[in-house]
C-alpha cells in the first residue's frame, strides 16, 4: 500500500485503523486557479524552504506533499484524515478520495487557522490513510492526470 523510496514504511507509521503519512514538502499558492466544465487550470506554487528541517508556517493555506508513495489496490478506495494533534493546534488537512488503482506521492491542502501559526518538522506524521474495501471491483481503475504524480 505504501512505499518510501522503494522500501516499506517504518513500523511506527502503522496504526490500528490505517497508516500514517509524513510531510515531505510545503508550497505556498502564488496565483489564481480555475475550474471550468472541461478544464482545470492549477495555480502556481512557490516551495517553502525548511529551516533546519522545520517549516515555520503563518496562518494561511498551503499545498503539501507526502513522503510516501501510495498504491491503492484495485478493490479499495483510500481516504485520509489529519492527525488529531494537528487539529489541537488549529491546523487541518483536506484531501480528496484516492480512487482504486491510484499510484503516486499524494498532495493535500493544509490550512493553518491558528493566528500564531505552526511549526512542522519535515518527516512528521501528519495524516492517517485508511483503505475501504469496495463491495465489488470497479469496471476500471484510476487513469487520471495524477496517476504516478511526484514519483
Amino acid at each position: 500500500m505504501l512505499r518510501k523510496a522503494g522500501n516499506l514504511i517504518d513500523e511506527t507509521q502503522v496504526q490500528p485503523a490505517g497508516v500514517d503519512l509524513t510531510l515531505l514538502k510545503v508550497f505556498k499558492f502564488s496565483s489564481t486557479g480555475s475550474l471550468n466544465k472541461a478544464t482545470v487550470n492549477l495555480p502556481n506554487y512557490t516551495e517553502v524552504q525548511s529551516q533546519d528541517g522545520f517549516f515555520r508556517l503563518p496562518a494561511g493555506a498551503y499545498k503539501i506533499r507526502f513522503k510516501e508513495i501510495v498504491e491503492i489496490p484495485s478493490d479499495c478506495v483510500g481516504i485520509a484524515f489529519p492527525r488529531s494533534s494537528l487539529l489541537r493546534m488549529g491546523v487541518t488537512i483536506n484531501l480528496a478520495v484516492w480512487d482504486p488503482g491510484y499510484r503516486g506521492r499524494g498532495e493535500a491542502l493544509l490550512v493553518v487557522f491558528n493566528e500564531y501559526g505552526v511549526i512542522l518538522e519535515q518527516g512528521a506524521r501528519i495524516a492517517q490513510l485508511m483503505l475501504m474495501k469496495l463491495a465489488e471491483k470497479p469496471h476500471t481503475t484510476y487513469k487520471g492526470r495524477y496517476l504516478h504524480e511526484n514519483i
